[in-house]
């Protein structure tokens, strides 16, 4: 008997911890289009979504790691939260209270899409090892500051990084088009968000959509 308990020990102890099934970077726009209300939507909303049970049971089955970027304009980028891996809903809870408090880094400055675009797949050199890597850009505008977008989603693809879009509307823009037309890698999608108060909403949605999708 007392064999056969250290044998099940042994096997308990040996079984290897659940893969990472993706890095996850969330890039959130903080330009000056982003008010001090909307910032507040989208880190109250990301939160929200993250403690979303059915999001909550996907990145506890994925292992699924994850990082928050802000960016706004030229030389304005700023890792926010580094690399986190949920792998217990207790991780979640304290990434969710994480993005609560998180301040805010920039605020009246430009939208420079690409350079917030290539800061964040910069950051995957210090990222888990996980089956997918994926970047979310996150925004109200189009790119009206530095270098173009297609560079920086060029450098995506080359890395095999994919990117996905969230498209804050907001009236007379098309910003769920310009996202989709420059932003977002081959396979990529965009997840629209009519105005900052439906950022929760968006939110949820485009994670579990990316997260739920089957490797390869």
């Amino acid at each position: 008997m007392r064999l056969a308990l250290s044998a099940c020990l042994a096997l308990t102890l040996a079984r290897p911890a659940a893969a990472c099934a993706a890095a996850l970077m969330l890039a959130v726009d903080v330009s000056g289009s982003v008010d001090a209300g909307g910032y507040l939507l989208q880190t109250e909303g990301l939160a929200a979504a993250l403690a979303d049970p059915a999001v909550l049971d996907t990145l506890v089955a994925g292992s699924v790691a994850l990082a928050v970027v802000q960016w706004s304009g030229l030389g304005r980028q700023q890792l926010s939260i580094p690399w986190t891996t949920v792998a217990e809903t207790a991780d979640a809870a304290r990434l969710a209270a994480h993005v609560r408090a998180m301040p805010r880094a920039f605020s009246a400055s430009n939208t420079a899409v690409g350079e917030g675009l290539d800061f964040a797949i910069a950051r995957f050199d210090t990222a888990p090892a996980c089956r997918r890597r994926i970047v979310d850009v996150s925004g109200d505008g189009a790119k009206n500051a530095g270098f173009t977008v297609s560079r920086a989603r060029r450098r995506g693809i080359a890395a095999g990084i994919e990117v996905n879009g969230l498209a804050i509307e907001s009236m007379g823009l098309s910003i769920t088009q310009f996202y989709r037309s420059w932003v977002i890698t081959p396979g990529g999608f965009v997840e629209t968000a009519r105005g900052h108060l439906d950022f929760a909403r968006a939110m949820r949605t485009k994670l579990l959509r990316e997260l739920a999708r089957p490797v390869g």
